[in-house]
């Protein structure tokens, strides 16, 4: 019986007068699509049939961009309820039903359409809608059912995501199960559904929230640092009294940009490089650690480039100091004086920070700032207030009653936040900050005038003597723009010492102050008049690196401010000297560490993971929060130095290279860096990108896990190298094997085997499997789940020179001169 019915469906199909061809964009009552057939939008952009998701054999009834190879799915009808054969129809009904049925004739899907059309049209729009329609009537609000009410796993151009107040359609996108299965995975990214109208979005685990948003600004979701000027796609936020939802549209259709989630549960924005046939990150939601819900407890701030990454708001302290200061900061702050009401409380400024979580918040957009102040105050449960709306000097009012959740200090960008603080506490603020200023203004007093003095006398020596190794108290050196791949840079001014002044701190350069040596020369140990000690790379004459590469040194970290960066402190350009002079590292390099027998001991498991976050946060800042975007092309653990806490910081970078905000791949013939840390299409192609450096931060990751190198590493049992070990305990279900047995007992295998899994998915052999750093620093931060990672790339030794080769120059087999672009804030 079921084999008749099965073959009924097949011949009425085949015999069926109404049938769609592959270039229809409408269907009409009574015509049907079956599996193998398509309907595709007017200009060709998107694809309406039946597909099998990675290696499933179950069929889904989906849209697809139709340019992209291969069709990137985005919608799914039946995502719960797959075909398991191909069979299925869709068909629609005298009234405009869309119903979905499997070849024993049971609806699977089918539309819910609540008023009937006397005309019904099925139309797939060039949006990538697929809309039931009265006639020609293309006025969405008339729609009698679309596709964009109903969102898979991705945000396209132009729907609403959000709520519907009078209906209560709440749209918003959860991720497939896995790339093979689209049924709704466990996340959902959300307009907050906690209150009317709320302007934040949540990223969602069941009713945990592990990410928001910070509220929208006017111009974009607050929390965020300021990025470039936006060239891809527009966007707004509309809150009425019936809805309230967010929307983007593309400013060039012709560049397809699409928000997603991954079944990871992380949100990040794409765009699609023609040249390359990849969907390229454009931006990643979650950036950082801070990012973390509430990380830091209720009336508590979060600032990732402060070295306490958590501290309380300014009149409160720690719940419990205790747990606290063990960076148990769940517990959250308390007042130190209670508010007093109407006994002279006031507000603190609090400027650049993503505004609180607005759970317990109430908003007018009509106010004044000044008006929102008197509002708050005249409340004696109001803690804080803001502008709603920062467009034309701000507008609107934000008000906080309960505790203040979620605040970050952002390192640029952000909204003001005025904070209710007792009078008591707001005298003492105003003391304190007073002296500071008298004090600050006495060492500028008791500084400059002898400075002038000392800068005066030494210009007229110079003019006396004219002698270039005498240009004492010269006070900056302009480097200027140079010839070279890559190169963006204007010419900048620095902090100049004199040549005198190095000598004398280092005792003419004496061996006992001598720290190391490396492909651009020594580096010493050296204390200034003042005290301050500092470390002096002085460029040797024999070196392989030359002028250009000091020079690419000075002009990019310079520019560079982060607490995971080395600090350089100034230059020294006299007669043929070259000199780097920067913070001084106690510790020295992570490699005396992680390498040497007795040391590796120092560094519990806490330390390494501590020492692999701060690498990350580095690695990111580089690549896209800082104004250059910056690829280190040379990372490895002698190039990360640890300070006086062991908190690590990355150096050396003479051979490190900017990208325009519009590229993201570039190629050279001259292949720097260290065999063992390279990833494979740099070494063999020449092709450098960020994801050469999270090839390299992978490589770290596993030797920092096993305090074994990755070239050089031996096994009895086979030959693979480091990479090659790790991925084979790994597909054994060994992992933990892999751990240097010298870490204590007291460490978390649940963090191990995560850090091992993050490293092998950086070391991935193919760019675009490798997660970007924004997505590494959430996979270490948090708890999401990851996905599997692929083969590593040059996971067998090779027969290169054992002996590590650090600014190497050698030309490529092939070299291939090309460069694609992308739109990539930063």
């Amino acid at each position: 019986m079921e084999r008749f019915r099965v073959v009924f469906v097949c011949i009425f199909l085949l015999i069926s007068p109404v049938r769609i061809s592959a270039i229809s964009a409408t269907l009409t009552p009574g015509q049907s699509i079956r599996d193998g057939e398509t309907l595709v939008s007017a200009e060709g952009n998107f694809e309406l049939g039946f597909f099998s998701p990675g290696s499933s054999n179950n069929r889904y009834l989906g849209i697809w961009y139709k340019q992209t190879t291969p069709g990137t799915s985005v919608w799914v009808a039946n995502r719960e309820k797959p075909i398991v054969d191909r069979l299925g129809v869709l068909n629609v009904t005298a009234q405009g039903v869309l119903v979905l049925f499997n070849s024993t004739n049971y609806a699977v899907w089918s539309s819910n359409v609540s008023r009937t059309a006397q005309n019904p049209v099925v139309q797939l729009l060039d949006s990538g809608n697929l809309a039931v329609k009265d006639g020609n009537d293309s006025n969405p609000d008339n729609f009698l059912w679309q596709s964009f009410d109903y969102p898979s796993e991705t945000l396209l151009p132009g729907m609403k995501w959000g709520k519907n107040l009078v209906t209560g359609l709440d749209r918003y996108i959860s991720p497939w199960k896995s790339s093979d299965d689209p049924a709704r995975g466990d996340f959902a990214f959300r307009l907050d559904p906690r209150g009317r109208g709320y302007s934040q979005m949540l990223l969602m685990r069941g009713l945990a929230i592990l990410f928001r948003t910070g509220t929208w600004n006017g111009f974009r979701w607050g929390g965020v640092p300021d990025t470039v000027s936006n060239t891809v796609y527009r966007e707004q936020f509309v809150s009425t009294a019936n809805e309230s939802y967010y929307r983007f549209d593309l400013l060039n259709s012709s560049i397809p940009s699409r928000l997603v989630i991954s079944p990871a549960g992380i949100p990040q924005r794409l765009t699609w490089i023609p040249q390359t046939n990849l969907w390229a990150p454009y931006s990643v939601v979650q950036i950082d650690q801070c990012d973390t819900y509430t990380l830091c407890g209720v009336n508590g701030i979060c600032s990732i480039n402060d070295q306490a990454v958590c501290s309380c708001l300014e009149s409160f302290v720690p719940k419990t100091p205790d747990r606290w200061n063990s960076q148990d900061w769940s517990g959250g702050c308390v007042r130190r004086t209670q508010l007093g009401c109407n006994n002279g409380d006031g507000f603190l400024k609090h400027t650049g920070v993503k505004l609180p979580d607005m759970s317990d918040s109430w908003v007018n957009t009509s106010m004044s700032l000044n008006e929102c102040g008197d509002m708050c105050l005249s409340n004696c449960s109001c803690v804080a207030y803001s502008n709603s709306d920062i467009r034309g000097g701000g507008s609107g009012c934000y008000l906080w009653f309960s505790e203040l959740k979620d605040t970050k200090q952002l390192p640029q960008g952000g909204e003001d936040l005025y904070i209710r603080m007792a009078a008591s506490e707001l005298r003492s603020y105003e003391k304190k900050r007073s002296s500071s200023r008298r004090k600050l203004r006495r060492i500028i007093v008791g500084i400059l005038i002898p400075s002038v003095v000392v800068l005066l006398l030494g210009l007229i020596l110079f003019m006396r003597r004219r002698n270039p190794r005498r240009q004492a108290f010269t006070p900056s050196i302009r480097i200027e723009n140079y010839k070279d791949e890559s190169d963006r840079n204007d010419g900048m001014e620095l902090p100049a010492f004199d040549f005198t002044t190095i000598e004398y701190a280092t005792d003419c350069f004496s061996f006992k102050n001598k720290l190391g040596e490396g492909g651009f020369g020594s580096v010493y140990k050296g204390t200034l008049s003042d005290g301050q000690e500092i470390a002096v790379k002085r460029l040797s004459k024999d070196s392989g690196q030359g002028l250009t590469e000091f020079k690419n040194e000075v002009i990019l970290i310079a520019k560079l401010q982060h607490r995971n960066l080395v600090k350089l402190l100034g230059c020294c350009i006299e007669g043929n000297e070259r000199i780097l002079i920067y913070e001084y590292m106690p510790n020295k390099s992570l490699d005396n560490f992680i390498f040497d027998q007795t040391n590796t001991n120092i560094l519990d498991w806490q330390a390494r993971l501590n020492i692999i976050g701060g690498i990350a946060r580095g690695l990111l800042y580089l690549h896209q929060d800082s104004r250059l975007r910056i690829i280190h092309r040379d990372l490895k653990a002698s190039n990360v130095l640890l300070d006086d806490s062991m908190n690590p910081k990355i150096s050396d970078f003479g051979m490190a290279r900017t990208f325009g905000g519009d590229q993201i791949e570039a190629n050279t013939s001259r292949i720097v860096g260290t065999y063992g840390y390279m990833s494979p299409e740099y070494a063999v192609d020449g092709l450098f990108s960020i994801k050469s450096d999270v090839f390299s931060f992978g490589v770290l990751v596993l030797e920092i896990v096993s305090a074994k190198k990755n070239r050089g590493f031996f096994h009895p049992d086979h030959n693979h190298n480091l990479l090659g070990h790790a991925w084979r305990l790994w597909n054994e279900g060994r992992p933990l094997e892999l751990m240097n047995k010298k870490i204590d007992d007291s460490s978390s295998l649940s963090e191990v085997i995560r850090c091992i899994q993050v490293g092998l998915l950086c070391v991935q052999q193919r760019p675009e499997d490798r997660p970007s750093m924004s997505t590494v620093v959430v996979m270490l931060s948090s708890e999401i789940s990851l996905p599997q990672p692929k083969q590593p790339g040059f996971y067998t030794e090779r027969s290169f020179s054992e002996q590590e080769t650090s600014s190497s120059s050698i030309r490529s087999a092939s070299r291939n001169n090309i460069s694609f672009t992308v739109f990539e804030p930063r």
